[in-house]
């Protein structure tokens, strides 16, 4: 009961960061397994499992505020099934050990993305110029769920930054469609480690945890999307998913002593803890100005 109580506040959090800003979900939740000792494919299928229910209320929490555009998400959400179905067929047909130090990797790599992008505002992953234009949602979706599927996450930190690109929405519709579209990369995920064998060992209580926090959350961040204080989410979340995963990639690599290790990631939540703050204020002052501006018109 404890365990399920445990994971379901985890998986609240995840949402709530998830329906405001776009990302996180599935990155936090594969984190967290793969840091419990799950194997990379049973991670991925355990997190897309869980993304199944908690994915469709978002979706049309989304959909219900006026959050999704309906065009954008088709273009979005089928080419994403397609790379989700391809990434989970691979995932399993890999090495276990190459299969962890990948996912873990790019893991991190995602952690990085989210906490340089709230925190100093900066995009790691190219984004295309040009406008608003169709031409490219469906190597977008297609990517992003390839991505999500090898990484146990992803789909928010590729898709999210580049519709804010290549279309003219603002931020909640962006979070919106992209939220709505990642049930049918879920979906087909699942598909594809069924087909692939992946779901035998699936860790079925901490996945209760996460639907019971995720589906309880949804609704709530749905309407928050744009109001919570973006920055600060992103950073902190950045900052531990670089944490989890930084110990996973580290541990394969050599190993440190235990003082060393203790050091390091004290320091690290410091830092991260310090950059949140300065983006929190970045984004407080961004705000006030936009509102001096409109009521100013």
């Amino acid at each position: 009961m404890w365990l399920v109580a445990a994971f379901a506040l985890a998986g609240g959090l995840a949402q709530l960061v998830d329906g405001t800003l776009g990302m996180g979900f599935g990155v936090t939740s594969a984190t967290v397994l793969l840091a419990l000792g799950v194997a990379p494919a049973t991670a991925s299928a355990a997190t897309h499992a869980a993304k199944l229910p908690t994915t469709l209320i978002s979706g049309l929490s989304h959909w219900r505020v006026g959050n999704v555009d309906k065009a954008v998400f088709l273009r979005v959400a089928i080419p994403g099934a397609i790379g989700g179905f391809l990434g989970a067929v691979v995932l399993t047909s890999i090495s276990l050990e190459a299969a962890k130090s990948g996912m873990a990797g790019l893991l991190l790599f995602f952690g990085l993305v989210i906490l340089v992008r709230f925190g100093f505002g900066l995009r790691i992953i190219p984004t295309p110029k040009g406008g608003h234009t169709a031409k490219w949602l469906s190597p977008i979706g297609l990517l992003g769920g390839f991505v999500d599927a090898t990484g146990g996450g992803g789909w928010g930190p590729v898709v999210t930054p580049s519709l804010m690109t290549v279309t003219s929405h603002e931020p909640r519709k962006v979070v919106g469609t992209t939220n709505a579209a990642e049930f049918a990369v879920a979906v087909s995920v699942s598909l594809g480690f069924i087909t692939g064998a992946a779901h035998q060992d699936i860790p079925w209580i901490p996945v209760l945890g996460l639907v019971i926090g995720g589906v309880i959350v949804a609704p709530i961040a749905a309407r928050l999307a744009g109001r919570l204080p973006h920055a600060p989410m992103g950073v902190m979340v950045g900052g531990l998913i670089i944490l989890v995963n930084s110990i996973t990639v580290v541990a394969a690599l050599t190993d440190l002593p235990f003082g060393v290790d203790l050091a390091l990631m004290i320091g690290w939540l410091v830092l991260v803890a310090q950059v949140a703050f300065k983006a929190w204020g970045r984004e407080k002052a961004e705000r006030a100005a936009v509102a001096q501006e409109s009521a100013s018109v």
